[in-house]
């Protein structure tokens, strides 16, 4: 069973990544206080065990809160996630789609920007579907 390691939130776009012990979610919206609120992308989920082997190639791994992702994951595979749903706890998460590598994974580390580029090698982006609050320790499955 894979569990949520990590929550940032992005108070401004392209500001400080805030780690957090636990976040409410707000269904159609996201999460409280997060940069990115409705449409599709409103949370971004990276794996641990995917974010290893996607650095693997660069030698050191960066901190996963280099990614800028909001929800850290221990162990889910994304690979055939698209139109699934991530449960967290008693939130649920429709996955749209991968969240693709930008330029700015290339400052945080030489290399990086190419080595996520592979399919799902930046996580997942969705929708709340729930109101309700995460917290790290829940567990976590994609249905």
């Amino acid at each position: 069973m894979s569990e949520l390691t990590q929550i940032w939130i992005k108070r401004m776009h392209k500001g400080p990544m805030d780690p957090a012990p636990t976040a409410a979610m707000v269904a159609g919206k996201g999460m409280v206080g997060n940069a990115n609120q409705g449409g599709k992308r409103q949370v971004t989920i990276v794996s641990n065990k995917n974010w290893e082997a996607v650095t693997a190639p660069l030698g050191a791994t960066p901190d996963p809160r280099m990614r800028r992702a909001n929800l850290l994951v221990s162990d889910i595979d994304f690979s055939d996630a698209r139109g699934k749903i991530l449960q967290i706890g008693t939130v649920r998460i429709r996955i749209y789609g991968e969240t693709r590598p930008c330029e700015q994974m290339e400052a945080v580390a030489p290399g990086l920007q190419e080595a996520m580029s592979v399919p799902w090698g930046g996580g997942a982006f969705g929708e709340v579907l729930d109101d309700g609050e995460i917290a790290v320790g829940d567990s976590v499955e994609l249905k």
